[in-house]
């Protein structure tokens, strides 16, 4: 933990000298669990958590009465030192401007405080980051593979999200997004939120996996019956990808920016035959303590890390690929990956990289 906070504190030093503050808090559930390694989470629903996590030289827990035992009794280091409200006097806002040295910034609206870009501080990643994501990476795959063979064609898409969930919470993963697309309205949306519809001749199973904070997407696809254009696809989906990556390194080692990513990702679709496929859907971009700490345009000025996790995800009608990867200087390491799956090596449109992707499952 020593260690962990340390990496934290590092940069949370750096930005208060920056900025001229005294204090930086954090009350949404992905910055607090970057802070702390714990969860301030009771209402899944809510923007912001039930304790602010803060650092102004010394590193502070703000909460209430009902939520400070079991914060500190299972969520937050000793290095914290808590301060609690009766939850009937103050709203956690209130609480922490009366607790905070300032000028002080947060993400979340804090009367008289500054906004923080929490996700530049959240990159790159640090060797913990990279420990524990691997972690995630391989239990979630090792989920959503586990549900992909048992499926049958007449499995309707609620049926196999409500299971991929199950499989995921029983490896401690919270599950996001969960997306479920038959052979039907895999073809008609990009997103495709499961429906009472059966899976027919494939299904695409898509998730975002969350646990500690860190946030890891994948996609596998099993064929059935399949139409006849789902290999070209999926084989053209994987080529994007590998040179998505591919670029993500090389823009990464000059300092660049994801617009320059883009770049990269609109040419190789016009080299696999699909060009323009990239205006119907969102291709990723940096994956961590969000989702996506940035989605990649044509015009985004987001730098480009490395050791970074990213999670690139293009599709072609009906087809997509998806895994968060790791790129360091020296070469990507697929974090969601089990090492049970068929896979092919792909290569992306310059032949300068080669990386397994993996393939179609098969369930005849």
């Amino acid at each position: 933990m020593t260690e962990f906070l340390d990496s934290r504190v590092d940069r949370l030093d750096a930005y208060l000298d920056e900025h001229d503050l005294e204090a930086v808090w954090f009350a949404r559930p992905n910055s607090f669990a970057w802070l702390t390694g714990g969860d301030n989470v009771v209402d899944a629903a809510g923007d912001v958590g039930v304790a602010a996590a803060g650092y102004d030289g010394d590193l502070h827990l703000v909460t209430d009465n009902i939520e400070a035992p079991r914060l500190v009794d299972e969520e937050v280091p000793d290095e914290f030192a808590v301060e609690t409200v009766q939850w009937y006097e103050s709203s956690l806002a209130e609480a922490v401007a009366n607790t905070s040295s300032t000028p002080a910034a947060a993400d979340f609206d804090v009367p008289g405080f500054e906004a923080v870009d929490a996700s530049s501080l959240r990159q790159p990643l640090t060797d913990n980051d990279v420990a524990v994501y691997r972690e995630l990476g391989r239990d979630a795959a090792d989920a959503v593979e586990s549900v992909a063979r048992e499926l049958e064609p007449g499995d309707t898409e609620h049926e196999v999200a409500a299971a991929l969930r199950v499989a995921l919470s029983a490896r401690d993963i919270n599950a996001p997004v969960v997306l479920v697309g038959g052979e039907e309205r895999a073809q008609q949306y990009r997103h495709y939120t499961p429906q009472v519809a059966e899976l027919g001749g494939y299904a695409l199973l898509s998730v975002t996996a969350e646990r500690n904070g860190l946030c890891a997407s994948l996609t596998r696809t099993v064929a059935f019956d399949p139409p006849e254009w789902l290999e070209e696809r999926h084989e053209a989906a994987t080529t994007v990808d590998v040179s998505a990556l591919a670029a993500t390194r090389e823009v990464a080692r000059q300092g660049g920016a994801a617009g320059d990513v883009f770049s990269a990702v609109q040419d190789a679709y016009d080299a696999v035959g699909f060009d323009g496929e990239w205006e119907h859907h969102h291709q990723g971009g940096a994956a961590g303590y969000a989702g996506r700490e940035w989605i990649a345009t044509p015009t985004s000025d987001d730098p480009v890390y490395a050791p970074m996790a990213y999670a690139w995800n293009p599709t072609v009608q009906g087809a997509k690929s998806e895994d968060t990867v790791l790129v360091t200087d020296d070469g990507f390491e697929i974090l969601t990956s089990t090492g049970d799956w068929e896979t092919q090596t792909v290569e992306s449109v310059d032949g300068d990289v080669a990386l397994d992707r993996h393939a179609i499952l098969r369930l005849d």
